[in-house]
């Protein structure tokens, strides 16, 4: 299995990617250490992977509190054999959408807060046990190289601080080298899962045809169709595995070929 014997923390376990992310690890063999703040809904996930003959915990965690972060590490590491082998910062805050002149800084500085600054205080907390071949796998959107907007509005405060921890990530990457840890991202594009699928049903709902509303997402996509959750997550997962080892400061576009990086 790809990450049999490893012990794996995924933050922003939410009925998106991050579930996907949680389960896929389990049956791929690893110790499974679910995090965000949901209790309710982690427990869910922690219950099934457990009755599926997985292994895992839940343990509730705002990645904007660095003590949180301390414990959450901490606990990850005391409940499986006193280290982590992988580390995905998938918690997320979404911030509104809006286009320049209507930006709400305040909004800007949650958003930031949450999803870079965020990232780095779960690193740093966990930098004791991810030493001598650990990964961190940060994840990104496809909006900080690709502006999204519609009518309503653009996804500009998360796609900004997105692309603050695409930065903050090659830091990463170099610094903590010298400790055995390697960093990559995963610059998200369209995620066929719930959330999406909510999406499609609100145009539905508004009066649109469903195949239409699917042909809209796609038509830009090469490989034709809507990513689906799972297999996004396993790009995500892989680079946590061994055939990641020599692999860090890499940015991996998950976008079906929606955006090409140069």
């Amino acid at each position: 299995m790809l990450l049999k014997d490893k012990v794996v923390i995924v933050s922003g376990v939410g009925p998106g990617m991050g579930q996907a992310l949680a389960r896929i690890a389990a049956r791929e063999g690893a110790s499974v250490v679910l995090s965000a703040r949901n209790a309710g809904f982690l427990e869910q996930v922690r219950s099934e992977i457990v009755d599926a003959g997985g292994k895992a915990i839940a343990v509730s965690c705002d990645v904007s509190d660095a003590d949180q972060c301390a414990a959450l590490a901490r606990q990850a590491a005391q409940a499986f054999g006193g280290r982590v082998h992988g580390l995905i910062n998938s918690a997320y805050f979404h911030g509104d959408w809006a286009f320049v002149e209507n930006g709400d800084p305040a909004d800007f500085a949650k958003t930031f807060d949450v999803n870079c600054v965020g990232a780095l205080r779960l690193t740093q907390a966990c930098i004791p046990y991810l030493r001598d071949g650990g990964a961190v796998v940060n994840v990104s959107t496809m909006a900080s190289v690709r502006p999204f907007g519609t009518e309503h509005g653009m996804e500009m405060s998360y796609a900004v601080a997105k692309g603050a921890l695409n930065t903050l990530s090659k830091y990463m990457a170099t610094d903590l080298g010298r400790y055995g840890i390697r960093v990559n991202t995963c610059r998200m594009g369209w995620i066929h899962g719930a959330p999406v699928e909510q999406h499609i049903q609100s145009q539905v709902d508004a009066g649109l045809n469903r195949e239409d509303v699917v042909r809209g997402i796609t038509k830009d996509i090469p490989i034709g169709i809507i990513p689906p959750e799972d297999d996004c997550a396993r790009a995500v997962l892989m680079l946590v595995s061994d055939y990641a080892r020599v692999v860090s400061g890499a940015t991996l576009d998950v976008n079906g070929g929606h955006w090409m990086a140069p």
